[in-house]
C-alpha cells in the first residue's frame, strides 16, 4: 500500500479494530429468534449504536423494523453544501451450522496461522461495520469528513425478511443520499480491488408434500402406498437437467456474462470441489453464477439414518432457494417456480408451497462519477491496481429498494466477502489486510467524491 496519511492512520487503528471486531463477533446475532435469543441481536445493535455515538454521529437510533428486528441509524454532518453518502452494512449473521466443524469457536474472533481472523460474521458483515468506522476515523484524523455521512446497519439481512426495506419505504427521507456504498460485497479474490456490478435476486420457499394419514410399515404397505419423501425427491429432481443446470418451466436459463471471467480451475479451488467431481451446468462459470438462475435445496425434513424405522413416510418438507439474475423479475420467477413444483408433483400427492423470503436482482450504473471516484481510490489503496467489475451470485434485497426510492443516487458495492472468506460456511474468516485496504479505499473515495 502506498504511504499516505489516510493509509498510515488506518494502519495505526488496526489493532483496536481487531479488538472491536472481536466484541461484535461475540454477539450471536442470528435474526432467527427460534434459534438464538433476541437479546443477542439487541446487544449487537446497541454495540453499533454506541460506536456511532462515540464518533460524533447524531440522531443515532435503533429502528424497530416491521419484521421484529432493529436497524441502527446515525448521521454525521459534513461541510455545508456537501453531498450525502449512505454507508450500509448489517450486523446480523448466518447461523454457525455445525459448531463442531469449526476449528475455533464461531463466536470468538481468532487469528490463525494463516493470519486471517476467524469467526461468524467476521467478513459478512460485521467486518463491514468496522470498515465504515475505520474510514470515518481516518478522515477525522486527516482534516475531517468532507461529506455528510449516514450509516445504516441492518439487523435481518441474512433472513431475507425485508424489515429494513419496508421501513425505508415508510420513511423515504431517512436514507436519502447522493451516493450509497453497500459494504456487503467482496473482491473477486484477495488483493484484487473489485466493485460488484450485479447481484442475483432470490426467492426462498418451503415445500410440503403429504400422501398418507400417517407413517406405514414399509413391509406391509411399501410398493403401493405413496411415499411422500419419494414424491419430494421427484419434485426436487425435476428442478435440474441432466448436467445439473437449473430447469424451471418458463424461466430463461441461457444468459451470458460479458465481464470479468472466472477461471474454472480457480473456481474449483475456491469452491473446494472434490477431485473427479464435475461442475454442474453449462456455459462459462461466470455465466452460471452471475447471469443465470440457480436452484439450491437448502434442507430436507426427513428421518435421520441413525434411528430410522422401516416406514413409508406420510409427509416430507424441503427448503428451496432460487437465485435469479438481473433482468428476471423475482416475483415472476417465484410464480414460475411454484407452478413448476405443482405440475411436477407425482401421484396426486398434496403439495403446499409457502414463500419465506424474496429479493430482486440488481444492476449498477458503473459509468457514474461515483464509480470513477471509487476506481481512483481503489488504485491508491491497492498499489496502482485497476479496479475490476464482477457479478455476485448473492442477493442484497435492500439494493433495489434504495434504487427505487432514490433513482438519482449512485450505488456502489464493495466489501470483505472474497472467496477465501467462506461466508455462510463453517470457519468464516476475514483478511485483515483486506479490511485495512478497503477502509483506506472508502476513506479516499469519500474525499474524491466530495471534490467532484
Amino acid at each position: 500500500m502506498s504511504p499516505n496519511p489516510i493509509a498510515e492512520t488506518v494502519a495505526s487503528l488496526m489493532p483496536g479494530a481487531r479488538t472491536e471486531l472481536a466484541e461484535l463477533v461475540a454477539f450471536k446475532s442470528v435474526a432467527d429468534f427460534d434459534q438464538f435469543p433476541k437479546s443477542e441481536s439487541e446487544g449487537a445493535a446497541n454495540w453499533v449504536a454506541d460506536a456511532l455515538r462515540a464518533e460524533g454521529f447524531q440522531d443515532v437510533a435503533l429502528l424497530d423494523t416491521p419484521d421484529g428486528t432493529q436497524s441502527v441509524y446515525g448521521f454525521l454532518p459534513g461541510p455545508e453544501g456537501a453531498p450525502t453518502v449512505l454507508l450500509y452494512a448489517h450486523y446480523d449473521v448466518q447461523p454457525p451450522l455445525d459448531e463442531s466443524a469449526w476449528v475455533t469457536p464461531p463466536f470468538e474472533l481468532t487469528e490463525r496461522e494463516d493470519g486471517r481472523w476467524y469467526g461468524r460474521g467476521a467478513a459478512d458483515c460485521k467486518g463491514g461495520v468496522l470498515m465504515h468506522l475505520l474510514a470515518v476515523r481516518a478522515l477525522k484524523a486527516n482534516g475531517g469528513v468532507p461529506v455528510n455521512v449516514k450509516v445504516i446497519a441492518e439487523g435481518s439481512e441474512e433472513q431475507g425478511t425485508g424489515g429494513l426495506e419496508r421501513y425505508a419505504e415508510q420513511h423515504p427521507e431517512l436514507l436519502k443520499a447522493d451516493t450509497i456504498v453497500i459494504g456487503d460485497a467482496g473482491n473477486f479474490r484477495v488483493g484484487l480491488p473489485t466493485a460488484t456490478s450485479t447481484l442475483r435476486g432470490m426467492t426462498l420457499i418451503r415445500v410440503r408434500v403429504d400422501t398418507l394419514g400417517g407413517n406405514l410399515h414399509s413391509g406391509q404397505f411399501g410398493g403401493a402406498a405413496p411415499d411422500a419423501l419419494a414424491a419430494l425427491v421427484r419434485i426436487l429432481d425435476s428442478l435440474r437437467a441432466e448436467d445439473g443446470s437449473t430447469t424451471v418451466d418458463g424461466l430463461a436459463t441461457d444468459a451470458a456474462w460479458d465481464g470479468l471471467q472466472y477461471d474454472e480451475g480457480q473456481f474449483r479451488k475456491d469452491a473446494k470441489v472434490i477431485d473427479g467431481v464435475e461442475l454442474i451446468g453449462s456455459g462459462t462459470v461466470a455465466d452460471r453464477i452471475w447471469a443465470r438462475p440457480a436452484v439450491t435445496v437448502l434442507g430436507i425434513d426427513c428421518p435421520p439414518v441413525v434411528g430410522a424405522t422401516p416406514s413409508v413416510q406420510a409427509g416430507a418438507r424441503a427448503l428451496i432457494s432460487l437465485r435469479v439474475p438481473p433482468g428476471t423479475d423475482a416475483v415472476e420467477a417465484t410464480k414460475l417456480l411454484v407452478a413448476h413444483i405443482e405440475s411436477h408433483t407425482p401421484w396426486g400427492a398434496r403439495v403446499q408451497v409457502e414463500q419465506i423470503g424474496q429479493g430482486h436482482a440488481f444492476r449498477a450504473n458503473t459509468g457514474s462519477p461515483a464509480y470513477a471516484a471509487m476506481a481512483e481510490a481503489m488504485s491508491v489503496a491497492y498499489d496502482g491496481q485497476e479496479m475490476q467489475y464482477a457479478g455476485q451470485g448473492g442477493s442484497i434485497p435492500l439494493c433495489n429498494t434504495l434504487a427505487s426510492l432514490y433513482p438519482e443516487a449512485e450505488i456502489l458495492l464493495i466489501g470483505l466477502s472474497e472467496p477465501e472468506a467462506q461466508i455462510h460456511a463453517v470457519n468464516e474468516s476475514v483478511s485483515p489486510q483486506e479490511l485495512e485496504r478497503l477502509s483506506v479505499a472508502e476513506a479516499l473515495f469519500l474525499q474524491n467524491y466530495a471534490a467532484i
